[in-house]
């Protein structure tokens, strides 16, 4: 006799706070790793229509780093919808104004497209300093491998 596969709900898990240091990574690694723990996959009741994942913290995102000439290079583009509505801002500009939304827009990148992945991106705290007002809820550090 077979054992019927257990599915979890959102309410069945307990959503832990994680705290990255950006400091000196690479920007994809700590990317690819944020979306792991937000989506749940670290954990083994992951389902992947559920919202299993984890708080994730991010800060010194100012300090993130490129490999290659790509920080040279990068460019974020964006449409409006209108005639004459495309902008292009590269990554040096953009990182030097707002650093939370490079690591934010690399992060939604790697999540499900749906509302889904609408949902899980609002669990992403990015912050440009070191700084954070979370501590209340005392997120472990997470160390990334670089």
């Amino acid at each position: 006799m077979d054992k019927p596969t257990r599915f979890f709900k959102t309410s069945d898990t307990i959503h832990k706070w994680h705290l990255i240091d950006a400091n000196g990574k690479t920007l994809g690694r700590i990317a690819t790793e944020a979306a792991r723990l937000l989506r749940g996959k670290h954990k083994p009741e992951f389902t992947p229509n559920a919202d299993m994942g984890d708080f994730v913290v991010v800060v010194n995102a100012e300090k993130v780093k490129l490999t290659g000439k790509r920080a040279e290079l990068k460019e974020y583009f964006h449409y409006t919808g209108y005639p004459g509505g495309a902008t292009f801002e590269r990554f040096q500009d953009l990182i030097r104004k707002h650093p939370e939304r490079v690591f934010e827009h690399a992060v939604r990148g790697m999540l499900p497209h749906n509302r889904l992945g609408r949902q899980i991106i609002k669990k992403l705290k990015v912050y440009g300093g070191a700084e954070h007002p979370h501590a209340a809820q005392r997120p472990s550090a997470y160390t990334v491998n670089n």
